[in-house]
């Protein structure tokens, strides 16, 4: 086997820990010793071991002499910097590890690049750059949050074949079939938090909760800028975390205790105010199931970073039209009666 192979099971092992590790970054690492992987790991849970450390906790006993003499694939290049945990640099040299191959640089002030010198610096033999393009994509929500300040964004929406997003009145309409609606499930157990607008609250009552899979709940945050809601919709009655957010200086009815109140104030963009907020609160991944208006607004404004778009067969005759992303797919597969579209911003 070669690097990339090798990378590809990095890769394979850093999305076991995703909607758990964040705001930190899914990351995963094998030990190669003679063309043989003796230790493998990820990240598994923020403020855990990182995935260095649970690869080399993984090597076995009798093995564990050949580490001096093994090459160590990570799938971002390894922190130098104290965090909840200990630099993995020095894990690296106190482990007299003589060679590490990583896809792309850790974008968090104090590593970028700086990893990669203190390991050179020990003697170690580092290569990079290896499927950096996927690397990249892997990386790019902690990326995002550390050099923009604010969540990596999800667009995620359903459309009919005729391109339309909904019908003309509003009212809850199903576009996906079953198994496009369960996989929004597992979506949602990957992300820290969901936005909507009052329009589909009123339209659906959804609970935007993981109801199959059993991973950690995101945050449910809704936008109501004209005070529409009332506290008996499910968002504020079930018992889950919800940010309602809005322009009145108080909020618009008495709150449930795990319902907070946001107030969006003039004067700056409000987007860009609500998405800082946000990253103050380590909220580093964030997914966006509508309505159109707020989809539209985003995309326009260009603060958006990927789109998840499915394509049922249910038929509308005319309806609102749905969201454009101004770039080609990226990514295209069919999920039974369904296809599921994957737009990346750059």
């Amino acid at each position: 086997m070669g690097h990339e192979q090798y990378m590809r099971r990095c890769f394979d092992l850093a999305r076991l820990g995703a909607g758990r590790v964040s705001p930190n970054p899914m990351v995963g690492a094998v030990l190669v010793w003679q063309d043989r992987i003796i230790g493998e790991g990820y990240h598994r849970a923020y403020g855990q071991a990182h995935a260095e450390v649970n690869a080399l906790r993984s090597v076995p006993e009798h093995l564990r002499a050949h580490i001096p003499e093994a090459t160590l694939y990570v799938s971002l290049e390894p922190c130098c910097i104290f965090g909840r945990t200990p630099p993995c640099t020095d894990l690296i040299q106190r482990e007299r590890i003589p060679r590490v191959v990583i896809s792309c640089r850790d974008q968090t002030a104090g590593v970028s690049g700086q990893g990669v010198a203190i390991m050179r610096g020990a003697g170690v033999e580092v290569t990079e750059g290896v499927l950096e393009e996927e690397g990249l994509r892997l990386a790019s929500m902690r990326n995002t949050f550390v050099m923009k300040k604010r969540p990596y964004i999800l667009l995620k929406y359903a459309r009919t074949d005729q391109g339309f997003f909904a019908a003309s009145d509003r009212g809850q309409f199903f576009i996906t079939g079953p198994f496009t609606q369960r996989l929004v499930h597992r979506w949602r157990t990957h992300t820290d938090a969901i936005l909507l607008g009052s329009q589909t609250v009123l339209s659906d009552d959804p609970q935007l909760t993981d109801r199959f899979f059993g991973g950690p709940q995101p945050l449910r945050i809704v936008v109501d800028r004209s005070a529409r809601l009332t506290k008996q919709h499910r968002l504020f009655q079930d018992g889950g975390s919800t940010l309602l957010v809005g322009t009145h200086p108080s909020p618009p009815f008495e709150l449930s205790p795990k319902t907070e109140y946001l107030f969006l104030p003039e004067g700056e963009n409000q987007w860009t105010f609500l998405f800082r907020q946000l990253a103050q609160r380590s909220i580093s991944h964030l997914t966006v199931e509508g309505g159109a208006r707020i989809l539209n607004d985003l995309l326009e404004q260009d603060l958006w970073d990927e789109a998840r778009i499915g394509i049922g067969p249910a038929f509308l005759p005319e309806g609102v039209l749905a969201p454009a992303p101004p770039v080609k797919p990226a990514e295209e597969w069919q999920l039974g009666s369904d296809r599921i579209q994957v737009y990346y911003r750059s």
